[in-house]
């Protein structure tokens, strides 16, 4: 081969070299100055309570550990969707975490309904024992044909009933008309004691109050202090008949679409931050009980055992009414749980 033929080949094969080596740097270049992908999460609850401080202690994390990478944007109060709409909404990827209140997932799935019968758990550690048993956790996955991943509980506390009217029997409750979340379960509790389920959005529940448009609700200390509603109810009754925790969730879509590498690290600053939610619902239970009596605004009724067991009597037999839905045995494993 002459000297000329060789350059002829050796020509092209750096020009091609150069090619490649300029490609990766602008390969490079595009990665270092590519937006970060923006993860929205979104929820209907004031920034100081558990799931608040839960949301902003993921975005801390995500950001702090995937710097560049990805950025969370958390949306309270339901700046971005109510909790009527948000499930819907993750499904459409216009929102890529959110935290309902697990009687929000009835039409994805009805075992999650276990968590709505009323006077199941004794109390929060039982709810605790259940949700991270071999039940509680099968349930996380209960909504994945549905594109739903479930990627933890968080929890808010146990419920108390408030009025303006002090509650000591059921039969005070009967024609009163009590806000309740989308869910079956629950409006069963308040039909049994003949009072007026009302199915309404969280946002609207203070003003629905306010205007006594209804009489009453139910909800943890947490969420009747951060959302006022102790201003506009006179009585408060210390049942803790029921649990109100949420799930942590992401669609499948969403979830399947990050790297392996990078889901594991959201993952993991997931369970750090519900961890610490859970510890401040813990802590705030009792702060923001104290919180709303030292306001004198709204007074405590407290049963005594037997009063107590007369509602637990009349709303037990909700159980049996959704046992086919659950599950027997769902409800078994939660009430293995009290002991």
């Amino acid at each position: 081969m002459t000297l000329n033929q060789q350059m002829g080949i050796t020509r092209p094969l750096k020009t091609v070299a150069k090619m490649l080596a300029l490609a990766s740097v602008f390969a490079t270049s595009f990665n270092v100055f590519a937006a970060p992908v923006e993860i929205k999460f979104s929820h209907v609850v004031a920034e100081n309570t558990p799931k608040g401080q839960m949301a902003l202690k993921f975005k801390e994390l995500v950001e702090q550990r995937l710097p560049g990478e990805y950025t969370v944007s958390v949306f309270p109060n339901s700046q971005l969707f109510g909790d009527n709409n948000e499930l819907a909404a993750l499904l459409l990827n216009d929102v890529q975490f959110v935290a309902p209140s697990l009687s929000k997932f009835e039409r994805y799935t009805k075992r999650l309904q276990v968590f709505d019968l009323p006077f199941l758990f004794n109390d929060m550690d039982a709810v605790n024992r259940f949700q991270q048993g071999e039940a509680g956790q099968a349930l996380l996955n209960s909504m994945s044909r549905k594109g739903i991943v479930g990627l933890g509980y968080l929890h808010n506390g146990m419920k108390q009933f408030t009025a303006n009217t002090p509650l000591k029997q059921p039969s005070d409750a009967k024609g009163l008309k009590f806000r309740v979340m989308a869910s079956d379960v629950l409006a069963a509790q308040f039909d049994a004691v003949g009072a007026i389920p009302v199915k309404k959005p969280f946002s609207e529940v203070f003003t629905l109050l306010q205007t006594r448009a209804i009489d009453g609700q139910e909800n943890t200390w947490s969420n009747t202090y951060s959302q006022k509603f102790y201003e506009v109810q006179s009585h408060i009754t210390e049942s803790n008949h029921g649990v109100l925790d949420y799930m942590v969730v992401t669609s499948d879509a969403f979830w399947k679409s990050l790297p392996a590498d990078k889901r594991k690290v959201i993952k993991e600053a997931l369970d750090e931050s519900i961890a610490l939610g859970n510890k401040i619902a813990a802590e705030k239970d009792n702060e923001d009980k104290q919180l709303i009596l030292d306001s004198k605004l709204s007074q405590l009724v407290t049963l005594s055992p037997a009063e107590r067991q007369q509602w637990v009597d009349v709303m037990k037999p909700v159980w049996s009414k959704f046992e086919d839905q659950v599950g027997k045995d769902v409800i078994e494993a939660a009430v293995a749980a009290n002991k």
